[in-house]
Parts: structure tokens; sequence; C-alpha cells
């Protein structure tokens, strides 16, 4: 027999499915989009966006703030701007004016996601530490995906962040944004006259 012909009843000679889908989930689980997504996720454990959001912000004194972002806006498109007038964030051709930076930073990472409405703390000087814990998380999960993929196209490394970007979104819009208003508490001591 010769070497041709033993190749070629190699390839035509029929798989067991065992044997198949064996084969089929090596090749595919370690760089398929979905494993490559859960695994960035599980890397970044806490600082996971929605996660970082659920257990750190959402537990503290917050208020509901839209940042009225389109699906379609690009994490390019997202800017902090300093002009004349004070601390601007710039999400596409929109403007939104700031107080200060540390805001405009907090709710620079949530627009890049693409999130519509997201809790702010009432305490404002928690939002700075937040925000650079907020951008720390966000520019990991851009590098793991650079480095998980790096091995494939460009186009691939898009997908794949696009896929987190729409997890995170997802995730966030149902963790909520609070009450437009914190709720405070009402109660206060008041000691009775004549006493």
């Amino acid at each position: 027999m010769s070497s041709a012909t033993k190749i070629a009843g190699r390839e035509s000679a029929p798989e067991s499915p065992g044997n198949a889908a064996t084969a089929t989930t090596r090749r595919r689980a370690p760089n398929s989009l979905e494993a490559l997504t859960k695994q960035i996720k599980e890397t970044l454990d806490e600082a996971w966006l929605p996660r970082f959001y659920r257990e750190r912000i959402l537990p503290l004194r917050t208020r509901a703030h839209q940042v009225q972002t389109a699906p379609t806006i690009k994490p390019e498109q997202v800017s902090v701007q300093h002009t004349l007038l004070g601390v601007e964030l710039k999400i596409g051709r929109r403007r939104i004016a700031c107080p200060d930076l540390a805001t405009a930073r907090y709710l620079a990472t949530f627009a890049r996601a693409g999130c519509a409405e997201v809790a702010v703390p009432y305490d404002i000087s928690r939002i700075s530490l937040l925000a650079d814990e907020l951008e720390s998380g966000w520019q990991r999960m851009l590098l793991l995906v650079e480095h998980l993929a790096a091995a494939r196209g460009k186009a691939y490394r898009t997908r794949l962040r696009n896929s987190l970007i729409t997890d995170a979104r997802a995730e966030i819009a149902s963790a909520g944004a609070g009450a437009a208003v914190p709720q405070f508490n009402q109660n206060t001591k008041q000691r009775r006259r004549g006493v």
C-alpha cells in the first residue's frame, strides 16, 4: 500500500461520534468568542465593570443620572474636555456639563459602555477614587482583549470587545440606577422642653 493510499484512507475513515465531538470542542473552546468573553470576565473578577458597579457603587447613597448615550456611539467618541465654562463630557456630538473632573471621568466610563442611566454617588469625595478604579478596570479589559486575541485579526478583536461591552451594558441596566433623589434619614432626636 502506497503512502498516498494510507493518507487517503486516514482522511476518509469515519470518526466515531465521541472523537468528533471531542475534536470539535478542542478546536472551538479556547478560541471561541464566548469562551474568551467568559475568560476575560473571570480574569477581571472584581474589576469587571458591572460587578464593581453592583458591589461598590450601588450600596452607597446614590442618585440616578441619565447619560443618554446611543448604543451606536463608539468608545473612542467619548472624551472629557476642559473648556472656559468648566469640565464637559463629550459623547459623540453631545456635550454634558459636569460639576468637576472626577464626575466627568466617572460618567465617561459608563458612556463608553453605552449605558443610558447610572447611579452616581451622592458623596462627591468618593467619586474620584471610584472613577480611578472604573477607568483601571476598563483599561484592563481592553488590554486583556488585545493580549488574549493577539493572534487573531483586528475584526475578531473588535467583535470580542463589542461582546464584552454589550454584556456590561446589559448587566448594568439590569442592576438599575437607583432613585433620582437619594434617601435621607429624617429621624432626629430632640429633647423635650421642661424635662
